[in-house]
């Protein structure tokens, strides 16, 4: 059985990871639906004011703290090899680095940064703008359901 910090990192994980799981959850299920059924002005020009918010600290110490603390539990994992859970701690880490954090940096930020060079009501904006939304929301499915999936391997590594 995990326990002492390294239960209390497991723990956090599960958190964090849910947490993420969640937020991608709300944007696949009807925020972008939501954007995407408005004027393109609209739509492009509420997703600015969405990426900008996003970069406050509140989503960014969730996101990316979710990010560093799945890379220690991998790392620690391959030094401590627990008997128990150690195959759900390192799905977990593979999980979330590779489906959620990774897929954002190569394909929605970069999205998010193109968006951001538009203006709202330009022809090109309107032509980006269901680009975008397919791309980033498929992008986004993948997001939430690694985030999703680390979760759940990490609890199952705490039950296991």
């Amino acid at each position: 059985m995990i326990d002492g910090p390294y239960y209390v990192l497991t723990v956090l994980g599960v958190l964090g990871t849910g947490l993420v799981a969640g937020v991608f959850c709300a944007f696949s299920a009807f925020v972008m639906r939501g954007l995407a059924a408005l004027p393109p002005a609209q739509g492009v020009a509420a997703m600015q004011a969405v990426n900008t918010a996003a970069l406050r600290p509140a989503f960014m110490l969730v996101f990316l703290g979710s990010s560093v603390l799945c890379a220690v539990l991998t790392v620690v994992t391959f030094i401590v090899w627990p008997g128990e859970g150690a195959a759900e701690l390192l799905a977990g880490g593979a999980l979330y680095l590779l489906g959620s954090f990774a897929p954002t940096v190569v394909a929605n930020v970069p999205r998010n940064e193109a968006l951001a060079r538009l203006e709202p009501g330009s022809p090109e904006a309107a032509a980006y703008w269901p680009v975008y939304v397919r791309g980033w929301t498929a992008w986004n499915h993948v997001r939430m359901l690694a985030s999703a999936g680390a979760a759940l391997a990490y609890v199952l590594a705490l039950t296991g």
